[in-house]
């Protein structure tokens, strides 16, 4: 009950106190190229129901349909504006709609697609007894993922054998330790930190 009161006030506070940002953003997405300012894809959430997660649009219209469902060291289906957002991880500012819906956590796994999910053995499988978050122990240590995959002939096939599991053993962890609001407020913390020294200070 805690984690949900945590995250429903300052979704909504995150949301009022942002939605300046969220104009000025939509308006330069829009600007640099056609499509929708949101993009909305299916995840696999909580228990294993799906949901539509929401980001700001950083890449070409379709990029879906015309590439992997992870993105890759210099994906030229990025657009300019898509990239400053993917930096400054401006891009998931819309992920407190889902916090506010209930759907997702400020604090929690990092949601896949069935895609992937459906390589989850049994164990793995466990991850899905918590709420995705925005942030969380893989989304910070994997931070720079799409770095990681460079010169792969099949993008998919590396993310599922390489890195899915190793991010997967991190989600288990915060699963299996002890519920605390301070443990997320660390995480949150952290995810600033790396924010404030990566993007703004280098």
């Amino acid at each position: 009950m805690g984690k949900r009161i945590f995250d429903l006030f300052f979704a909504t506070l995150g949301l009022i106190l942002t939605f300046p940002l969220f104009l000025i953003i939509a308006l330069a997405i829009k600007i640099e190229s056609k499509g929708s300012v949101f993009f909305r894809h299916k995840r696999v959430g909580h228990h294993g129901i799906p949901f539509q997660m929401y980001k700001f649009r950083t890449m070409v219209k379709d990029a879906a349909s015309i590439g992997p469902a992870v993105t890759y060291h210099r994906d030229p289906r990025i657009t300019r504006v898509g990239h400053l957002l993917r930096c400054t991880k401006l891009d998931e500012l819309p992920q407190l709609i889902n916090v506010w819906k209930g759907e997702m956590s400020f604090v929690g796994l990092r949601p896949e697609t069935d895609n992937y999910t459906k390589y989850y053995t049994e164990e793995q499988r466990k991850v899905l007894s918590a709420k995705p978050g925005i942030t969380g122990p893989a989304q910070i240590a994997w931070r720079n993922e799409a770095e990681l995959i460079r010169n792969v002939e099949n993008v998919d096939e590396f993310y599922i054998q390489h890195i899915m599991p190793k991010k997967l053993i991190l989600d288990l962890e915060y699963v299996q330790s002890p519920m605390s609001v301070w443990r997320d407020l660390h995480y949150i913390l952290a995810t600033l930190k790396v924010l404030l020294t990566e993007v703004f200070v280098r």
